[in-house]
Formats: C-alpha cells, structure tokens, sequence
C-alpha cells in the first residue's frame, strides 16, 4: 500500500476547487520553474533551480533528463538520494486528485538508482537504493533496494538473486 494521507472532500470533486488545497500562486511559480527546468539542457542548472526554488530534497549528482516531470503542486515532497538518474520524460507525482478525496505522498528514491524513460512515479512510494525502474513502468508500490522493475503491473526482482 502507498504511503498517503487522504482528504475528504465535500459536492464538488477537488480538481474543481483545486486552489481551495493549494496556492494558485505556489503553482504558477512552479509551472515556471518545472518548465524551464524540464527544457533546459544543463542537469547541474535543473538540480539548482529544483533545490532553490522548488525545495526539493536532492542529493549530489541528482540528474533529471530531458521533459522529466516533477509534481506541480507539491514538489517539496520528493526525496531523491545522491547519484541518481530521472529518465527522460518521467513524471513523479506527490498528490493525486480523485471524485471524492485528493491523496498526498511523499516520494522517497534512493542513493545510486535509475528510473528509465517515460516513468510514471505515483505518490507515497519508496524506490529503494542501488534499484532500477525499466522505461515505461508505472511505481505503484514500493521497491526495495537491489532491485530492478519493469512493466504495469509492476514486476520487481531482486538484484542479489541474480
């Protein structure tokens, strides 16, 4: 089970009333800074602008490819460990908006791990250390360190059984 905290919400779906749960200033500030950053081709220039502006929590060496995506709304809630790769156009989302609840989560990825291209990363989950997520994954679920996944539904196998 990912680790979330839900919201209840009252007649209206809370996409409807999305600036009820969040600044509308917060997330124009970041739409800003997410798309210069998801275009510009420095990873050194995309790591300042994510830890200064969006307090993102990032380790050395934290390279985020071409059109990768993180959270809009809430970006300070990704955590991602030293030496580790953001596939090209992957997106990591901390919150998630349905009918009658809207669903926080931090999203935990650790030390030396690569998430592949076209990665869908969803909220509350851990990618453990020295692990690799295959292109087109969807994370549903945590992933324990020395592992490698693949696919939706996500298959994991540990790296030590190899």
């Amino acid at each position: 089970m990912r680790n979330t905290t839900r919201y209840k919400v009252g007649k209206y779906n809370p996409l409807w009333n999305l600036y009820r749960t969040v600044s509308f200033f917060k997330v124009v500030k970041n739409f800003i800074i997410i798309e210069i950053g998801r275009y510009c081709p420095s990873t050194r220039l995309k790591h300042l602008l994510y830890r200064k502006f969006l307090k993102m929590d990032l380790g050395e060496k934290v390279s985020f490819a071409y059109k990768a995506m993180p959270d809009l709304m809430h970006p300070e809630r990704i955590h991602i460990g030293n030496n580790s790769i953001i596939g090209y156009n992957t997106v990591i989302l901390t919150h998630e908006y349905l009918v009658d609840e809207y669903r926080l989560g931090d999203v935990h990825i650790g030390d030396n791990t690569m998430i592949g291209a076209n990665v869908t990363v969803l909220p509350g989950v851990t990618i453990g250390s020295n692990s690799s997520v295959g292109a087109g994954a969807v994370v549903s679920k945590d992933i324990p360190d020395d592992s490698s996944c693949y696919g939706n539904p996500l298959v994991i196998r540990s790296n030590k059984d190899e």
